[in-house]
């Protein structure tokens, strides 16, 4: 860990445990409200009120995209970094959560990108390919009737992409118009990338 992500995390955590945590002036704000006030203060140990309201959101996000945990750790903190530094640009025109969704998502992405032995690429068919036209579509309500245990495994055996796309869409109830602003795509490639993970991760998980 680089010396600033440790002197980031000390501000954010030492929040003046006696103001913000015994009395705390800021609990009844909103997330929007709260971030308001840190962009015109640049605080900071305001900040991170913010960090612990959204800390396990992000690191599960981030998780979908890493080999470890020390990784979607690392990527998490990376995550909060760099949305201290740009959190001015949330302009109120969404939920805060469904942004920070969007910034966390494409943070991961940029982050594979980079890494050239992960480099993600898109493989995305058109819809028209015979091949898929013909194949059977997967139900939700399959998904809905696996064994978590193996639920878990298989999550685990299919790409972090195809992971990513699942866990927004049934896990955090990301509707298609959302999930077509998050990955910036259009809505048809949306639905393939779906339909693709789903007919993997049932693929694999009648493997186990």
């Amino acid at each position: 860990m680089t010396f600033l992500k440790r002197l980031f995390l000390i501000l954010i955590h030492n929040n003046d445990k006696n103001s913000l945590e015994t009395d705390d002036p800021y609990a009844h704000l909103s997330d929007e409200e709260l971030v308001k006030k840190i962009v015109a203060n640049n605080n900071p140990l305001l900040f991170g009120k913010l960090y612990d309201r959204y800390a396990k959101m992000v690191y599960n996000k981030c998780y979908g995209f890493a080999r470890s945990e020390d990784e979607a750790e690392d990527l998490t903190q990376d995550v909060f970094l760099q949305l201290f530094i740009k959190l001015k640009m949330f302009k109120g025109k969404s939920k805060f959560s469904t942004w920070l969704y969007s910034f966390t998502y494409n943070f991961c992405v940029n982050y594979v990108n980079r890494n050239k032995q992960r480099k993600m690429s898109d493989k995305s068919i058109p819809v028209e390919d015979s091949e898929y036209k013909l194949s059977v579509e997967v139900p939700d309500e399959s998904l809905y009737e696996m064994k978590a245990s193996k639920l878990k495994e298989a999550l685990e055996l299919i790409s972090p992409e195809e992971k990513s796309i699942l866990l927004l869409k049934y896990q955090d109830g990301a509707s298609i118009k959302d999930l077509v602003n998050l990955m910036e795509i259009g809505e048809s490639a949306v639905k393939m990338r779906l339909k693709r993970a789903k007919e993997k991760l049932m693929e694999i998980y009648n493997t186990l």
